[in-house]
């Protein structure tokens, strides 16, 4: 039974409330209790490991925000009217962020409260019996991989960040701390997920990560540090456990009936019509072109440059992406609620199976292997609808492999990263902008994210990136 949950964890009180979806509704009571006192037994730090998976949830994190972010500052999508929302994407996407951005703050404000709730579990797990010892591992290597994909994803958008691995019963305890240098960051993400693989189950289900999601992760950073040969292996173990396939049919990937399928390695899962419509993602209304359907905000919107770099033959252009009357192309990978356009029912897949054939391709053609790479990138093309590519060469793989990827993953917020990855983001946003007619430069100052001011103005050991 898919779990949706929705829990709010604090220093000085749990609420829990847990719902299930499909054909059935099974509601707790509200309980509130001081933390220091509560996690006595296996079902209360169960409660605090579904507070951690229910944050994931939050728009400021994969209900809206993370996605955006990891896209709209790219050359694939574009916002429609970018002072919408008080320019939360908008600025992103024109390279005007300031420090006091919502978006830019709540970003740093999920991830870390989610931080805060996976070191609380780790922090009290230890003198926690279990009835079942592999279960208690299985939860320490779910809170380790979720510490490290929020800490991952702050430091690509942030940088130096605070690096905080204890619970944080007095927050005074952590003023002064300022940011933690980068290096040191990811030796604790590989750390965390090198921890987290020892730990889990081989598949663990689609909204709990197992191995295979543990090594996925890692095999990006290692791509993300220039660590190819640490990327394959890791990525080239997930390829052989036989745990994940490409879905036959590129129509069915994506969509409420299709969830759960074996390209999801990990999910973030959510459902329309429940709590209030508390339980669903808005990222279909907030990424629709305005008119389309309710509270559209035209956020994260494909590019006609982008649309049009489709091959005609190719399956995923008209699966992938609609265009309105009016041209304007738009992600077709979130379902529609017609009862409340901003109560999807959508999962967001964290990580997909599509995504680790492609970073592996990418693993094996940077240390020499063209042929085995074309294979892997010849089975994403090939699926939907195209002939092998024509590349044969290492510099002419990698090109066409990061084409492929804009293709695959249009809209689910990688973009961004690939291009800071590869170290094209400067060259390929000022092209952009230029054959664009947009009087837009950007430098080194432009690939982070400011620092919320509000976390400045509460401590001032804490220092603004440089530009901002």
């Amino acid at each position: 039974m898919k779990k949706i949950l929705t829990i709010i964890l604090s220093l000085g009180a749990l609420t829990i409330f847990l719902s299930s979806c499909e054909d059935e509704l099974d509601q707790r009571p509200i309980t509130e209790r001081e933390s220091n006192n509560f996690y006595s037994n296996e079902e209360e730090l169960e409660s605090a490991v579904l507070a951690v998976y229910a944050k994931l949830q939050n728009r400021g994190l994969y209900g809206l925000d993370l996605i955006g972010a990891g896209e709209i500052s790219s050359d694939n999508t574009f916002d429609e009217v970018p002072a919408n929302d008080g320019g939360r994407f908008g600025q992103l996407d024109e390279f005007t962020a300031i420090p006091g951005n919502d978006l830019v703050g709540d970003i740093w404000k999920e991830s870390f409260i989610g931080i805060q709730r996976a070191n609380t579990v780790l922090n009290r797990i230890g003198d926690i019996n279990f009835e079942d010892d592999n279960v208690k591992q299985h939860r320490i290597g779910e809170m380790k991989f979720i510490r490290a994909l929020l800490y991952f994803n702050l430091v690509r958008l942030y940088g130096d960040v605070p690096l905080v691995l204890e619970e944080t019963v007095n927050p005074n305890d952590f003023f002064g701390q300022g940011r933690t240098p980068i290096a040191e960051v990811y030796t604790q993400i590989q750390t965390d997920l090198s921890e987290a693989i020892t730990g889990l189950p081989a598949i663990n289900g689609a909204a709990r990560p197992g191995k295979g999601a543990a090594r996925s992760l890692l095999g990006k950073v290692y791509l993300t540090l220039g660590q190819y040969s640490e990327a394959a292996t890791q990525l080239q173990s997930v390829f052989d456990s036989g745990n994940y396939g490409l879905v036959a049919n590129v129509a069915d990937i994506f969509g409420e009936e299709n969830e759960n399928n074996s390209e999801v390695v990990f999910a973030v899962q959510f459902a329309a019509g429940l709590n209030g419509n508390s339980e669903g993602t808005p990222a279909h209304s907030q990424f629709s072109p305005s008119g389309t359907v309710s509270n559209a905000k035209g956020h994260n919107l494909p590019t006609v440059d982008f649309y049009n770099l489709y091959d005609d033959n190719d399956l995923r252009k008209s699966v992938f992406v609609g265009v309105t009357d009016n041209g304007v192309p738009f992600t077709k990978k979130w379902t529609v609620n017609p009862s409340n356009a901003d109560d999807g029912g959508s999962d967001y897949m964290v990580i997909r199976y599509a995504d680790v054939v492609l970073m592996l391709a990418e693993a094996l053609n940077e240390t020499g292997n063209t042929v085995d790479a074309a294979d892997l990138l010849n089975s994403i093309r090939n699926r939907a609808g195209l002939a092998n590519t024509a590349a044969n060469t290492q510099v002419a793989l990698r090109d066409a492999i990061a084409l492929e990827r804009r293709f695959e993953l249009i809209g689910e917020g990688h973009r961004w990263f690939d291009l800071l990855r590869m170290g094209k983001a400067i060259t390929t946003m000022n092209t952009w902008f230029a054959n664009n007619g947009k009087n837009i430069t950007i430098d080194e100052n432009d690939l982070l994210l400011p620092i919320p001011q509000s976390q400045i103005d509460t401590d001032p050991a804490i220092k603004q990136n440089p530009g901002y």
